[in-house]
């Protein structure tokens, strides 16, 4: 099984940095309001990075490291920056 981390932009420029086995399905979920708290109301999303690890440890350790980095260091890693 491949784990995802992946960065959103939201609608209000905020960004969401998450874990998911199936990008597509998650982003939908963020779209209708079901997926995490944080994303409600704030759709349409982007997604502005993705990346793919071989176990959940892995992805949710990337994804840690990632919610750490200031917002600049967030939009270089997406290729924004």
């Amino acid at each position: 099984m491949v784990w995802i981390v992946y960065m959103l932009r939201c609608a209000d420029l905020t960004l969401y940095t998450g874990v998911t086995t199936n990008l597509a399905q998650r982003i939908a979920k963020h779209t209708n309001g079901t997926g995490a708290k944080y994303t409600r109301g704030r759709g349409p999303f982007n997604v502005l990075f993705t990346e793919e690890h071989a176990t959940k440890s892995a992805a949710l350790q990337r994804e840690l490291r990632i919610k750490k980095m200031t917002r600049a260091q967030k939009l270089a890693l997406a290729g924004e920056g």
